[in-house]
This record gives structure tokens, sequence and C-alpha cells, in this order.
């Protein structure tokens, strides 16, 4: 009877509402397939979603697809070969080159700003490489309305002559930290980070879409803009942000997780954070078990670009939502995305 009752009750659920039963069958992925593509559309229908989405599972791209426009204008149509702007998860890839650095010997987290860049005034000699990666510095964020270049970046950084709060004692996530990081390894190489990073992380890992600030005229680079249609302002040409497509985004990931960018250690290391609530580390959010990386999750912006990386290690699912027509809906297209693998419910994001 009971046996009964419960078959009644599974055959009554909703599209959105699924058994518990494991999926592994050709049509079950189809199936997911299928459920996330009817998500994916009605997020975009209700004009929640114009972006490139990917899901892996299994370390195969079960899920690939473009939403929506590429530009202001609404007349040049998003494909998979479009580049959209990281916004903070560009933070991952000076993160990452600093503790190459360290593996090669050339720096320690413990050391302080000071040893690469000394003409900065005394805060250098308590801030160490460590306080940039978590955010524990103290060094009060750059004065944008003076921003034109990385000079000028530069050039503020010298006129600070103290700290928000004493280093590692408190957490600001401002791009100061940001900035001093890019700094210090071009000093420590003698090359431009941007040189840096395409020579060591993107060529190696095959990345040969990705871009990074300042651009060229190239082509398949989205251009943010807001519902009202307005464009994004151009960017000032400032080193740092990442344009990149959701198969080099994906690319990133995976490499990152198994070891080819840094060691298990050094990755443990960069998932580390200030302990207070809604702190990120340099990846993010990462949680670690026995200091094996079990969660990588790392959202940004930019204007009205917006991004978002999630990696549940265990599970092999990685989620890659790229928009440049902000809404805050991504966490929200996500987690519905992962019910659908995990044969949960889920909810299909409101305006």
């Amino acid at each position: 009877m009971l046996k009964s009752a419960l078959i009644l009750c599974w055959s009554c659920c909703t599209l959105f509402c699924f058994s518990q039963k494991k999926k592994n069958s050709k049509s079950d992925v189809q199936q997911e397939v299928n459920q996330i593509d009817k998500l994916i559309k009605s997020a975009y229908e209700a004009g929640e979603f114009n972006g490139n989405v990917l899901v892996s599972k299994n370390d195969k791209i079960i899920y690939k697809a473009s939403f929506g426009f590429a530009d202001a204008s609404k007349t040049i149509q998003l494909t998979d070969q479009y580049r959209f702007h990281l916004g903070s998860i560009t933070k991952e890839f000076s993160a990452a080159a600093l503790l190459q650095l360290e593996e090669q010997g050339k720096l320690k987290l413990s050391d302080p700003v000071s040893k690469f860049i000394p003409e900065l005034n005394d805060w250098a000699h308590e801030v160490t490489i460590r306080n940039l990666l978590q955010y524990t510095s103290g060094i009060p964020n750059v004065n944008w309305k003076s921003i034109k270049n990385d000079k000028d970046i530069f050039n503020g950084l010298m006129l600070v002559d103290q700290l928000s709060f004493k280093p590692g004692a408190d957490y600001d996530y401002n791009n100061s930290n940001l900035f001093l990081r890019q700094f210090i390894i071009e000093r420590i190489t003698g090359v431009p980070f941007k040189n840096y990073v395409e020579k060591f992380i993107f060529q190696p890992l095959a990345m040969n879409s990705s871009l990074m600030t300042p651009l060229d005229s190239e082509k398949n680079v989205a251009q943010g803009f807001n519902n009202q249609s307005v464009p994004d302002r151009a960017e000032l040409p400032i080193t740092g942000g990442t344009y990149t497509t959701t198969f080099d985004l994906l690319k990133w990931a995976g490499s990152l997780h198994s070891d080819k960018v840094v060691s298990k250690n050094s990755l443990y290391e960069l998932g580390q954070r200030f302990n207070i609530t809604d702190s990120q580390s340099a990846l993010g959010s990462a949680k670690f078990e026995n200091k094996k990386l079990k969660e990588h999750s790392h959202d940004g912006r930019a204007g009205n670009f917006e991004a978002l990386l999630y990696s549940d290690i265990e599970t092999k699912v990685t989620i890659i939502l790229l928009s440049n027509n902000y809404h805050g809906k991504l966490f929200e297209i996500s987690e519905a995305i992962n019910a659908i693998l995990k044969n949960e419910k889920f909810k299909i994001p409101q305006k």
C-alpha cells in the first residue's frame, strides 16, 4: 500500500520535481540537458539573462548555449565564441602567478611588499604578500575618480601614508591589493603582468581565446549594456581585466583543480581567507577537507558584465555563466542548474 502511494505521489510531480534516483544513462543525461535548456530559456524570455552558459559533468560538456545579444544595439546575436569580462574572477590569475613564483623560490608569502617595491611609504614594511592575497592589508582603496591608467594607480599607492587597520587584523576587499599583486609580479619577472599571464598561464593551458586588458581591436568581444540598452563606457587602459569564453574558463578551472597551474599545497594557500562571514579568498569561495579542494565558487562584475564560475570537485560538475547585461540572477540560475543535476526541486528565477 505504501509503495503504491509513493508511486502515485511521484507521478503527480510537476516538471520541476523529480525522484531521487541516480541518473547515469544517456536518456537521463538528455533529460537533464532538456531541463537546463528550459530553465535558461525561461530566464532569457523573462528578461533575466543575456549571455553564454556552459555546464560540464564528469569531464564532458553536456550543455552549452548562447542567449541574447553581443551589444546594446541588439542586432548581433551572441555565439559561444564571444568573450566576456570576468570581473573579480580575473583576480585568480595574479594570485596563481604569485604562487607560481613562490614555488620557484622567487618570493615567500611572508615577504613584505617593501622587499619588491621599496619606494612605497613605511606601511609597505608591514604588509605581506599573504595580506594582499587575503585582502587583509589595510591599504585604502584607490581613488577611482583620479585614475586613468596604471601609472595613476601606482602614483596613488605612493601617496598612501597610513593604513586603515593593522595588516592581518581586519578585512577589506578592495582593488589596491590586486594592483599591488600585479606590480610585484612585474618587479620580480621584469615583464608586464599582462605578458606574464599570457606566457605562463593562457598559453600553457591553451586558453587561446582569453584576452587581458588593455585590449587592442579584437573580434568577438561582448559589450556590456544596461536594461535601457545603454552601452557601458569605454574601458580605461588599466592592466588586469580578463575577457574570455566559457570554454577557456572551463580550461582554467579544470587545470587549476588538477594541479596543472600550482601544486595542491599552493592551491590550499590560495583558498585561505580572513575568518569572518562572507570574506573572500583569492579564489573567491573555496571549501577544503583535509587540505583537498571540494568546492570552488567565484563571481565577478564589471559594469554590466557579470560572471560566475562554480565547480563541485567531488561530483565533477562545473557551471559557467557569463553575461553582458546585469540582472543579478546568476547565483539563482546556477543553483537551479545544480538542483537539476542532483535530481532536486528547483525554481526558475523571477523578476
